[in-house]
């Protein structure tokens, strides 16, 4: 599902909340089970919000990843050698954040991702191989909630739209 509106609107605000980040009212089911019966730690592992800004937390991105292995063949998928994990996180482009931080999120194997804008600065060829991964993503069963301000984009990924504009939330019909 991709999530639009104007820039200011909420919309990450929205996944925010979903992912229990933020205070916030309303109840959030996710395979029937109430996101209020479950400790926080283990519902963000199940919802897992990717930040259009990620934060890294070590020096070295390898630190990031409890499967190198699976994150080494998730990065070459995404045009990033190998070697990256080794890297310093200060040595990364703002495109190699944003899909290191993809890679972060889908080696945990959440049950549903909120991406905030996963494409917004990447390249069309960087762009194509994270929407590749999100479709095999999608056809393992992961549920996305993402944000993106480009049409062609939701055209290509989402089977249905929500529009957030002016404190309001609904979903658009096609």
């Amino acid at each position: 599902m991709v999530v639009s509106g104007p820039s200011g609107a909420g919309k990450s605000l929205l996944l925010r909340a979903i992912a229990d980040l933020d205070p916030n009212e309303g109840e959030i089911l996710l395979d029937d089970e109430s996101r209020e019966a479950l400790p926080a730690p283990l519902w963000r592992r199940r919802v897992t919000y990717v930040a259009a800004e990620s934060g890294w937390w070590a020096d070295a991105v390898g630190a990031h990843f409890a499967h190198r292995d699976e994150a080494a063949a998730l990065a070459r998928s995404l045009g990033l050698p190998v070697a990256c994990l080794d890297w310093p996180v200060a040595r990364l482009s703002t495109g190699e954040r944003q899909r290191l931080a993809l890679l972060r999120a889908l080696v945990q194997r959440p049950r549903a991702l909120l991406l905030d804008e996963p494409t917004s600065g990447l390249d069309q060829n960087a762009a194509e191989a994270v929407e590749t991964l999100l479709r095999e993503a999608l056809a393992r069963g992961t549920t996305i909630l993402m944000v993106s301000h480009d049409p062609a984009q939701a055209a290509r990924l989402a089977s249905r739209r929500l529009r957030v504009e002016a404190g309001r939330v609904w979903e658009e019909r096609r």
